[in-house]
Order: structure tokens, then sequence, then C-alpha cells
């Protein structure tokens, strides 16, 4: 079983909590287990440290729920509360421990709400703000990568301090980002107007550009969930329909880019003739046509890229023609002159009446 699979069994006893009516039994039923999917022997005394001694200043004696030893050094203070506490009130308590230990993580729990803290803004001093916070209940796939980071297999403490400062500051920014969108400020919504409003931003027109700032926020991650629904509903053929046209596109684009750097030469429309006069024979000669791109010249069916009939390079001293097999691999074959083009006749006409099958 994975860790992600054993969190989720974790989360599901936590529905019986109400059962649950002290600290240690919160400890017992839903903590305990979850430092046991981290990989770590919670009976082991050397591992698990329970009721760890942290001395503060001329208090001695103070104690921790627990510690998790690694090479004879405490690295993750753990301090715990009765599932129904607020943790807002109880991060000082992490804090004056961590001071005076050397364990570089803090975690604060109440078997259902986990936050893990660190001294990324100063040395030593425990971060006011978690690095990383989750619910048991309802954690997020990122966040499951992040956890991970954790488990006594993977444990390294310089990959975890690199990663959260970005972890952290991360959703800070996700934190703000929902609040504005939710109740967008007065700097937030002047940012946007100035943008679409030429007149000058008055208290009555950034009132209505609050609201219509907010509707259109909501309207956009609308529309986003709608598509990514669309998608999923999708079928393979679609998707992979969807995926392709974005490519053509894209080389479409491309194209538009290097339009300045193409030169569509006589050999390359005299190649094209001699392709359509090969074709004509079988179907009709307008849905012949042809794409000039930098590297190459493309002959197609029916106005269509994805469709290449075959390709022409003619921009070297060795010029060569690429056909399409069945799959649309390309085959590329060298040629002396443009005589040797009437050489592929057969295989210009077996891929127009490939793609003439798919269509029926």
């Amino acid at each position: 079983m994975d860790l992600k699979d054993q969190l989720r069994l974790i989360g599901e006893r936590t529905k019986h909590k109400d059962a649950i009516a002290t600290e240690e039994a919160t400890k017992n039923a839903f903590i305990m287990p979850f430092l046991q999917a981290l990989g770590y022997d919670v009976f082991n005394p050397i591992e698990v440290v329970p009721e760890f001694v942290a001395d503060l200043g001329l208090k001695k004696g103070e104690k921790i729920d627990y510690a998790i030893f690694k090479d004879g050094e405490a690295t993750i203070l753990i301090e715990c509360k009765h599932w129904a506490q607020n943790l807002n009130v109880h991060d000082g308590q992490l804090m004056r421990y961590f001071h005076v230990s050397k364990a570089k993580f803090g975690l604060l729990t109440n078997g259902i709400n986990y936050r893990f803290y660190s001294d990324l803004v100063e040395p030593n001093k425990m971060d006011e703000k978690p690095f990383l916070e989750f619910n048991i209940t309802d954690i997020k796939d990122n966040q499951i990568d992040e956890i991970k980071k954790f488990h006594k297999s993977h444990f390294d403490v310089d990959n975890i301090v690199n990663s959260a400062s970005e972890l952290k500051y991360t959703n800070e920014l996700k934190a703000l980002i929902n609040q504005e969108i939710s109740n967008p400020t007065a700097e937030f919504v002047r940012l946007f107007t100035k943008q679409v409003y030429s007149g000058t931003i008055t208290a009555k027109v950034l009132d209505q550009f609050t609201i219509l700032t907010k509707r259109s926020f909501q309207h956009y991650i609308s529309d986003l969930i709608n598509e990514r629904l669309k998608t999923a509903l999708m079928s393979d053929e679609e998707k992979a329909s969807v995926i392709q046209e974005q490519l053509v596109s894209t080389n479409n684009a491309d194209d538009e880019n290097e339009g300045a750097k193409i030169v569509t030469t006589e050999e390359e429309l005299e190649g094209f003739m001699i392709v359509k006069t090969i074709l004509r024979q079988k179907i009709d000669k307008n849905r012949i046509s042809y794409r000039d791109a930098q590297s190459y010249f493309s002959i197609i069916l029916d106005n269509n890229n994805r469709k290449p009939i075959c390709r022409l390079y003619f921009n070297s001293a060795q010029k060569s023609i690429s056909t399409f097999d069945e799959n649309k691999k390309e085959v590329k074959n060298k040629i002396d002159s443009l005589d040797d083009i009437f050489n592929f006749s057969d295989e210009f006409n077996k891929i127009v009446e490939n793609y003439d099958k798919g269509k029926e």
C-alpha cells in the first residue's frame, strides 16, 4: 500500500473523531498511524522519542510530545493537540521548543490538520508560518509529493529545505490570489481597470469595475473548468485530433514568423506541377496544393497540413524528396533531377488513397 492510500485510510478514520475524548487518544488513533505511514517505528525509543525533554532556559524538564531522531540527532519535533483544538493558539509552544533544539523541522498537529515549520526566515528561529499545511481528510496530490519527502526512506534535510522556501511562498501567493478573486482590493481592481478603461478612474468607476473584475474571474474559472471537463470526456481519438490541430496551428504560426525568410523557387513550383500532373489522373487537381516552409516545400492534399503527400528539399546542393508511409512516417530519398520525381508516382497515389479511405 503506497503512502497516498495509507493517508486516505487515516483520513477516513477521523470520521469517528467524536469518540476521541483526550489528547492521548488523538495521538494513538490519528498521529501515531501517520508517523507509521511515514516509515517510522513509533515503538522504537531510539527512532521516535515520546515526551522528549527540551529545557527552556530556567524551565527544566519541559517536554514535547515526540521527537524523530536520525543519526542520534533530533530532526523533527512534534507537538500534538486534541483533534478539536484550534492550532492557531498553540504554535508559540512549538516555537519555544524549536529554538532550543537542533531539529530543523517542527510539526504541529491535532491529528486532522498538520503544519510543518522550519527556519527559512531566520536561522534557528521557527518561522511564524508553516511551509506545508494540509488536512488529512482532503489531501491534494501535490501535497502528497511534499509529504513523501518526510518519509524515512526519502528524508533528506537539504532537499526538503531547498523546496520548502518555494513551497512556502507559493502557498502564500495562492492564498493571496484566492483572496483577490473572492474579494478584490482597490489596488488589484485598479491594476486591471487602467489597462482596459481610458477615462479617469473615479470612485464610481472603481466600484463598477470591482464587480466586473470579480465576475470576469468567475467566468474565466468556470470556462477553464468546463474546458477541462470537456477534455476529460473526450475519446482518445478526439484528444489526439485536438492535439494534432494545436500542433498544426503552432506550425502555421511558426511558418508565418518565418515568412520573411521563405523563398519559393521555380524548381519547387516545377516539382509541384510534376506531382500535380501525376495525381490529376485519379483525383481532382484542385485538391492538390502546397505550403512552403523555410526548410522544405510541402505538397499536401485538400489544403490540409495533416495530409502531406511529399516534401521537396531543394535548398541544398543535394536535392531530396520525402514520401510518407501509411503511418505518416517520413521517408527521405535523394534525387538527381526533377525528372526523378516521376519514380515516386506509386507512392503518391498510395498515400492519397490511404487518406481517402480514412475519410470514408
